[in-house]
């Protein structure tokens, strides 16, 4: 008697691949949100003290544009952590205001995040029945992100936010007299670039006047 071979079921296969999956994906957003929080807790290590962006008796009108555009340089250059703090802050409170514009930028970069950052290589998109190549679905990322940024009034928002953040530094870096700021020579030397100061070199013991 012969025996009669035994069916193969595919549902345990497949949710066990499933499974593999979203652990992988799970594990790669984890990884990189420790990473980013990392790098946030170490770039707000080198913000100077408050109560020194605001001290009262260092505040005096610029002799002229020149001296002012000068103290901003040199006010942006020992302050920058405090500065893009507060363009950040600027920021939130901009899209916190407007919650619809918050919830369309979050679906944004969860879009973002959910279809190309993080989605595995070996389970490409598919929409209605056609799959997608990476070509195109980061094209139309990109060509959402042009419609959201662009023809909705979360463009605006931010640029708006981005522009009162930028003037409350220029205001404050103009009015702000340099004089009794003191940076070291490695700061000095990698304060050239906006975002210089996260992976940087430790900060070294020779000190010398910003001025």
């Amino acid at each position: 008697m012969t025996s009669q071979p035994l069916p193969i079921s595919t549902t345990e296969t497949t949710t066990t691949s499933s499974s593999t999956t979203t652990a992988l994906t799970l594990s790669s957003l984890r990884t990189f949100l420790t990473r980013l929080f990392s790098s946030l807790r170490t770039t707000l290590s080198h913000r100077r003290p408050w109560l020194e962006l605001v001290d009262r008796t260092a505040f005096s009108r610029p002799l002229s544009l020149s001296d002012a555009s000068t103290r901003v340089r040199k006010n942006y250059s020992y302050f920058k952590v405090n500065y893009l703090t507060i363009l950040a802050i600027v920021l939130a409170f901009s899209l916190l205001s407007h919650p619809f514009s918050l919830l369309t930028l979050l679906s944004l970069v969860a879009a973002w995040l959910g279809l190309y950052a993080f989605r595995p290589s070996d389970q490409p998109l598919v929409v209605l029945g056609r799959t997608m190549s990476n070509r195109e679905v980061l094209g139309i990322l990109v060509m959402v992100t042009v419609i959201v940024v662009f023809l909705t009034s979360v463009g605006s928002l931010i640029i708006t936010a981005v522009l009162v953040g930028v003037g409350i530094v220029c205001v404050h870096g103009a009015f702000r007299d340099p004089e009794d700021l003191f940076m070291d020579d490695q700061e000095i030397a990698g304060s050239a670039g906006l975002f210089s100061f996260i992976g940087g070199p430790s900060v070294g013991s020779n000190v010398m006047p910003l001025v």
